[in-house]
């Protein structure tokens, strides 16, 4: 409730809070810890809104506090003084599950051991918000002024909204913290008992088209029957958890065999193969499941949880029930077990990076141009392949703005090139992807990423392979052709034979790649290459005669015929 007092609203800028909310929200999605996403939480409020400083306590069920986060000391002077009283408007919001607003602070007689030790600290105002999500009841986010004076409707809904924003990926990071607790136990206690631990994750397909269909209060009502449906089907001794919005995990612990996990997956498939009665609504839903299966220390329950969300992709992808067994990692391909978080966060977070192979003329060696190519060295697992993060990518619609990066990082290396080695002509080539090229924005990032980097088209050359023709014939060579009327090339990557290799240079292919020219090379190395003797002109000189080529490791790149009229 407003206190009685007629005191100046302060708006905020609405352009500010819109860009401030997008990147917030963006910044969520990747794998923060509660601490992290709280901190996060306070420092980007604090810029965006007409307020002094921020702080949000988590609680617990007798109201004690188990997360703090505070923008600066006199906002952590705040939150603690609230739970060491038992008293004030957090207290208020969190029991209430209500906003608690105090325009001034003097006026306010609700919590009078609060506001007493407050306005001798210098506080006038405090706008406080509850994070909960459904039942559960979290803590509060509290909004401080140094002066009396209210915020507009439109700026309290805003804050609201991000509360629940934040109390919604704090729910999930709690229940990934539970459930990566609860396996690192199991997994002690298996290596005591000698056995197997697994994690299945399971992903409901399709689940935005019910809440876009029926609306959210549906879509709601499903995800509690569905966690009725799973928890009935576990045995005493597993866990089962929420992990996010339609993603649920299952840690069953002492299998005696790993075909125990194959008997509760089908368990879980026949399950939903009966429809749902909501509200009136018969909604039929399929899943997509992951499963990871570890022996006795096989494996840690951090590596265990993203192999299995890893499997539930690659099973989504193919329309079928995925199982990854940790024990046959000679076969598994375990350089697509990237969970598509681990990719977005890599992308935002700079983790990226791109390494060049040059283009040379074969007659001498001259370099003419070089490959854009993407790499990735991940904390843990090492280098991943440049396929898995592309399938992931592409799994998930992250590749058009993959691919705009590598674009991106490519033209501007390249400008800066031509710049420190005046009269050098270099080419800069891409790979582009069925999904990339077919994206409905494509022409426009290439024409965006050209303007931005200063990049002739004539200067870009973007890869395809034969998959690309074949994948939308007429969708993508008339994309193709609108590409090569900028005056941007295409090239023909990826052929697989010495045959084929010969016949293109019959008919009269000047550049190629092939793995006696040179290693895959950083910026640095290349800007190096162009600067040795001999005008700058960048050549990769032979000792002997070039070897035979084998087959499968040459990307050849040649012009692709006309398509008028076809």
């Amino acid at each position: 409730m407003l206190c009685p007092v007629s005191l100046g609203v302060i708006v905020v800028d609405e352009d500010k809070l819109s860009s401030v909310l997008s990147e917030f929200a963006r910044t969520l999605i990747t794998d923060f810890p509660i601490q992290q996403i709280l901190d996060h939480l306070v420092e980007r409020i604090v810029g965006v809104l007409p307020i002094t400083s921020a702080g949000v306590t988590l609680m617990g069920a007798q109201r004690e506090p188990r997360f703090v986060a505070a923008s600066d000391a006199s906002a952590l002077r705040y939150e603690r003084l609230q739970t060491e009283i038992g008293a004030g408007p957090c207290v208020v919001s969190f029991d209430s599950g209500a906003p608690v607003v105090v325009v001034d602070v003097a006026s306010e007689e609700r919590f009078p051991a609060f506001t007493t030790a407050a306005l001798a600290a210098g506080l006038g105002a405090v706008f406080t918000f509850p994070l909960h999500h459904g039942e559960h009841r979290l803590g509060a986010l509290d909004l401080y002024r140094e002066a009396p004076g209210g915020l507009d409707e439109h700026t309290m809904a805003t804050a609201q909204t991000l509360a629940d924003v934040a109390a919604a990926y704090l729910i999930n990071a709690q229940a990934r913290d539970d459930a990566r607790v609860a396996s690192e136990q199991h997994r002690q206690r298996a290596m005591r008992t000698g056995e197997s631990t697994a994690i299945l994750f399971v992903d409901l397909d399709d689940f935005k088209l019910v809440n876009d269909t029926h609306g959210h209060h549906v879509g709601d009502e499903l995800l509690v029957a569905v966690a009725h449906r799973l928890a009935a089907l576990v045995r005493p001794d597993d866990t089962l958890a929420r992990v996010s919005g339609d993603e649920f995990v299952l840690l069953c612990e002492n299998l005696v065999d790993r075909s125990d996990a194959e008997v509760l997956v089908r368990r879980i498939e026949e399950s939903f193969e009966l429809p749902f009665e909501l509200s009136g609504v018969e909604v039929t839903l399929t899943a997509s499941v992951g499963i990871a299966v570890a022996g006795p220390g096989e494996v840690n329950s951090d590596r265990l949880l993203v192999e299995a969300d890893s499997a539930m992709s690659r099973a989504r992808q193919a329309s079928r029930w995925g199982r990854h067994l940790p024990a046959r990692r000679e076969v598994s391909d375990l350089d697509g077990c990237i969970p598509t978080r681990e990719v977005r966060s890599a992308l935002y977070n700079d983790e990226l990076e791109v390494v060049y192979q040059p283009l040379v003329r074969r007659a001498d060696g001259l370099i003419t141009g070089v490959k854009a190519l993407l790499r990735w060295t991940h904390p843990t697992r090492g280098a991943v392949s440049p396929a898995a993060i592309v399938a992931v990518a592409e799994q998930s619609d992250l590749i058009s703005e993959v691919g705009a990066w590598v674009l991106e990082r490519g033209g501007d290396d390249r400008t800066r090139w031509l710049a420190s080695h005046p009269g050098v002509t270099l080419d800069l080539a891409v790979n582009v992807s069925v999904r990339q090229l077919l994206a409905p924005d494509f022409l426009g990032t290439v024409a965006t990423v050209l303007a931005a980097t200063d990049t002739a088209p004539t200067g870009l050359i973007l890869e395809v392979t034969e998959s690309v023709l074949m994948e939308d014939l007429a969708h993508s060579r008339a994309v193709l052709d609108q590409l090569r009327a900028t005056g941007v090339r295409i090239a023909l990557d990826d052929l697989e034979t010495e045959q084929q290799h010969d016949e293109i240079t019959a008919i009269g292919c000047e550049s190629a790649q092939e793995p006696y020219d040179a290693d895959p090379m950083t910026a640095a190395a290349i800007d190096q290459l162009l600067s040795e003797p001999g005008g700058g002109a960048g050549h990769l000189p032979r000792s002997e005669p070039a070897p035979a080529v084998p087959a499968g490791s040459v990307a050849v790149a040649v012009p692709l015929p006309e398509t008028g009229g076809r």
